[in-house]
């Protein structure tokens, strides 16, 4: 999986593709961990991931939790169809805050 961040004043954009599994959760949290700060917004651009897994999606949980405990934000802003499937089948959809251009929040 490749990751790009990029970050400014208390907002952040995180850029995934490949696959998101298992194996990548070390890179991820590396990555994303230290973003999740008071107040700040991470913007997750999902857009090129493939492939996502169980403990991918209990990540993207544990990220949130995160990011609410300090005050912050996590946003997903792009889904490949892949990513947006698994959401709707597990009912995640509904838990993560999803805003993808020109269509404002889905949830």
């Amino acid at each position: 999986m490749r990751i790009r961040t990029e970050t400014g004043n208390g907002s952040h954009q995180i850029e995934l593709a490949g696959r998101f599994d298992a194996h990548e959760l070390p890179a991820f949290r590396t990555a994303i961990d230290p973003l999740l700060r008071d107040g700040d917004t991470v913007d997750l651009d999902l857009a090129q991931v493939v492939f996502v897994d169980s403990s991918a999606l209990a990540e993207l949980v544990r990220a949130q939790k995160s990011a609410h405990a300090c005050g912050g934000t996590l946003v997903i802003t792009a889904l490949s169809d892949p990513v947006r499937v698994i959401l709707e089948l597990t009912a995640l959809s509904q838990v993560f805050t999803i805003r993808i251009p020109d269509a404002g929040a889905v949830s």
